[in-house]
């Protein structure tokens, strides 16, 4: 639960954010008309040429496929980024964190002002990335609406563990590896650009595990119009435990660091 104190760490991230909205909104803008041009478009066009009716995807286009892929990675992948480098500023270089430590404010103020902030952020992107899929009749889909909200969930089911992870981290090489190891590998294999069950099962399964995927899934079944609420709402309740588990370690290891 949002307290009023998240709100004012919230604002403090809010005001840097101001000096470099308009640069960060354009990039969000044109990524992923570059993926969707290229990707979605450019490879989709050899893709639907080569996969006939009743194949792998059936009668979707790829572009249609992919598309929802894109919503859901751009959050995870800005969650995870600004869940590593800012936090680890936050703590060792401009030590704001210890600022905040020094007024009536509390560990978990800071760790749910971050998730808001977070939440606002990834809102932020995924919406103009919905802008950008609305631009293409076969992307365009009042499912991009629910889909943004599914993209804030899982881009906050990477934010709050990440986050726990920085704040032990006292070297910011440890955070090429997550990118390196956990972020990148997700984003290719994660079931966004094809379906899961074309890898080998151990992949199928170590992909199900984290958030990614379960986010995918729910913003296609909405993109396509193919909703099974009961699945919906059992993807939507794992992310959720990833957010909760988020929060609490990182709230455990932030009042540990700077409340002794």
């Amino acid at each position: 639960m949002t307290t009023p104190g998240a709100f004012r760490v919230a604002s403090w991230s809010l005001t840097a954010y101001r000096r470099f909205w308009r640069l960060n909104l354009l990039s969000s803008l044109v990524q992923p008309m570059l993926y969707l041009l290229g990707l979605g478009v450019g490879v989709g066009s050899l893709v639907d040429r080569n996969v006939g009716s009743g194949d792998v995807l059936g009668s979707v286009s790829y572009v249609a496929f992919v598309a929802p892929g894109l919503l859901i990675t751009t959050a995870m992948a800005l969650g995870a980024g600004e869940s590593m480098w800012p936090v680890m500023g936050g703590l060792t270089w401009q030590r704001g964190y210890h600022g905040i430590a020094a007024t009536e404010l509390e560990a978990r103020d800071i760790v749910l002002g971050h998730a808001t902030w977070m939440a606002v952020r990834c809102g932020i992107a995924a919406a103009a990335v919905a802008l950008a899929l609305a631009c293409f009749g076969e992307t365009r889909s009042w499912g991009l609406i629910p889909g943004v909200l599914v993209a804030i969930l899982v881009g906050l089911s990477f934010a709050m563990p990440i986050m726990a992870f920085s704040i032990g981290v006292k070297l910011d090489g440890a955070f090429a590896g997550v990118q390196r190891f956990l972020i990148i590998p997700l984003f290719l294999f994660g079931g966004a650009f094809y379906p899961l069950t074309q890898l080998p099962t151990l992949v199928q399964w170590i992909a199900k595990f984290f958030p990614l995927w379960h986010g995918v899934v729910v913003a296609r079944d909405f993109s396509l119009g193919t909703v099974d609420w009961p699945g919906v709402a059992g993807h939507l309740a794992y992310i959720s435990v990833w957010i909760a588990a988020g929060i609490w370690v990182a709230t455990v290891r932030l009042r540990g660091k700077l409340y002794p």
